[in-house]
């Protein structure tokens, strides 16, 4: 017994260590290097097919192509028996619905108004395909301290983040595990002071041209802990 005390001692104590050595920089940087040590993120170049499950609704089947080098996003999404298909060409977009074109293909000053939902769709996979990574990009302001929490029984390393007002206005919170610096759990709050928001489980790794994607992602409410759906990554297509 006084043993398993001590291990459990020298557990605890490690892990408050790591929580007050490591800075928020290298703990980004570590977790980067668990899920994307070739730094393949940068040069993406493929399309992920992913099921998005939602209580009392149909599923929605979605193909994202992300051709980062060639300024390339695509969306094609399928609820029962409507398509739609978004595209982003270098600043040129389109969308259609059941083949139908709702935007014009051709570059014009209507279309760039009209890139709008298009980019907001784009910027969300983009965005949290490419977690931890996209943490690095311009207008993102990590707090100055690591701190650890214990959520759903286990302890985690958890990086709070914010952005310049140009950026986002949601706080952001990034909850990793401390033996492997895997992202597992992510959090935010429009409000903090009124608990709203959400956070998403991360279940799962899908191997993807060296990068560890997170397979499934579950979405709860904060302050309900409701299940508001779950987004499923089912295949992965390279574009090389």
């Amino acid at each position: 017994m006084a043993k398993y005390c001590l291990l459990v001692l020298v557990s605890i104590y490690s892990f408050v260590g790591i929580s007050q050595e490591i800075t928020p920089n290298t703990l980004l940087a570590k977790s980067i290097e668990y899920h994307d040590p070739n730094t393949a993120w940068e040069s993406f170049r493929g399309t992920l097919y992913i099921t998005m499950e939602t209580p009392n609704n149909s599923n929605r089947t979605s193909e994202v192509t992300l051709d980062f080098p060639s300024d390339y996003f695509k969306l094609v999404a399928k609820t029962d028996t409507i398509t739609t298909t978004e595209i982003f060409n270098k600043g040129t977009c389109s969308f259609t619905v059941n083949g139908r074109t709702i935007m014009p293909k051709e570059d014009s000053k209507s279309n760039a108004n009209n890139c709008g939902p298009i980019l907001i769709m784009k910027n969300y996979y983009t965005y949290l395909y490419g977690l931890p990574m996209k943490l690095r990009d311009n207008g993102t302001i990590l707090a100055p301290a690591v701190h650890r929490k214990t959520f759903q029984g286990k302890e985690y390393l958890i990086l709070k983040v914010t952005y310049e007002e140009k950026v986002g206005k949601d706080t952001w919170y990034f909850y990793f595990d401390p033996p492997t610096y895997a992202m597992e759990i992510y959090q935010f709050f429009h409000d903090e002071s009124q608990n709203d928001g959400e956070y998403i489980l991360l279940d799962g790794i899908e191997e993807v041209r060296g990068m560890k994607i997170p397979k499934k992602r579950s979405w709860y409410t904060n302050k309900e802990n409701q299940l508001l759906g779950t987004d499923l990554l089912t295949a992965y297509r390279d574009l090389d």
